[in-house]
């Protein structure tokens, strides 16, 4: 007996409704499978699924579900794609506060969400304990969107183990953050102009890989990690070849912890590891930072305003390839030699 069936397991497989790799899209279709099918597991197996418009799920617990797809189960935009919203909205219909009754904890996980360059892949609405796991999104303006959450601004949800390619427009965006108390873990990320774009508070990133791979556009601009919010913690974060690595809005505090910055190129010009547009107020430890050579002009850090009260501790690099010195208040523990 195949250890994966999803029938005897007690999941609801869409192609018993419908054929994959129609040309049509079956965005109603799906709807309807996730309208009258509440607390179940719904399964794509491998074909393509063509959407017009975005399908929801509930976040109310009792009428929820969470989607299941066969690693080469695509999701793509159609043709006939209309409006800026995300292709699968995760509680994007009966919003919902609770984590006390069964059923609030659903995911999507697996196969390809493919925005076709016109849609957004993936967006938590509303609800809390949401998941996305094991997936891969593609052609998207914006990979993941975690919404203002459910309570009182938090949403809540854990992200691991996905891969994103972006557009490579200037408003392409990784991951964007507009939630409280989030977890994102195990990421690649390429074809962005941001990579993780974070407007919030009590967020934890770990393990997250943003590589630039775009035209140059308005390269100065880019970065690996955007942080307009404030109490985020960042752990093994791998900003690569972004004019900025790690990028603080406003005075508030943000910790750094054993994360790297990497550039292959120095036909760019500027190379910034950590760049505050106020006064630098965070913690940056065990940070490594991977210049080519050095023909552009390399900096560890750049803070708009003087005054802050941030600390650079055990800072990993070439000096010699440093060229900036804004570093020089904040450095506690020296610079070592790479």
């Amino acid at each position: 007996m195949n250890a994966f069936e999803p029938t005897r397991m007690g999941y609801i497989v869409v192609t018993d409704y419908l054929a994959a790799n129609t040309g049509e899209d079956v965005a109603d279709k799906i709807q309807q499978i996730i309208d009258n099918n509440p607390n179940h597991t719904i399964f794509f197996p491998d074909g393509e699924y063509l959407l017009g418009h975005p399908i929801c799920t509930p976040a109310e617990p009792t009428k929820s579900v969470s989607l299941s797809l066969s690693n080469y189960a695509i999701l793509r935009a159609a043709a006939n794609w209309s409006g800026d919203e995300a292709l699968v909205r995760l509680g994007g219909k009966d919003a919902a506060n609770n984590i006390r009754t069964p059923g609030s904890n659903y995911y999507f996980e697996g196969g390809i969400v493919d925005g076709s360059g016109a849609a957004d892949g993936i967006s938590i609405d509303s609800g809390r304990e949401t998941a996305i796991r094991n997936t891969s999104i593609k052609n998207t303006r914006v990979g993941i969107r975690i919404k203002n959450g459910a309570n009182y601004g938090s949403s809540d949800a854990d992200i691991s183990y996905v891969n994103i390619v972006g557009t490579g427009k200037p408003d392409s965006v990784g991951v964007r953050v507009e939630g409280w108390d989030n977890t994102v873990s195990h990421m690649r990320i390429a074809n962005v102009f941001i990579g993780v774009d974070v407007i919030t508070s009590g967020n934890q990133f770990r393990s997250i890989h943003p590589l630039y791979t775009s035209d140059y556009t308005d390269y100065e601009n880019s970065c690996g990690f955007r942080d307009a919010g404030e109490n985020n913690w960042y752990n093994n974060c791998y900003s690569d070849q972004f004019a900025n690595g790690f990028r603080l809005v406003g005075d508030c505090v943000r910790i750094l912890d054993n994360c790297f910055c990497f550039w292959y190129s120095p036909r760019e010009g500027k190379h910034v590891a950590v760049r505050a547009d106020n006064k630098f107020n965070s913690i940056v430890t065990n940070i490594n930072i991977g210049y080519c050579g050095n023909e552009a002009e390399n900096h560890i850090l750049i803070a708009e305003e003087e005054g802050g009260n941030g600390i650079l501790d055990r800072v990993l690099t070439d000096p010699a390839a440093v060229t900036g010195t804004g570093h020089g208040p904040y450095i506690f523990g020296g610079i070592l030699h790479k």
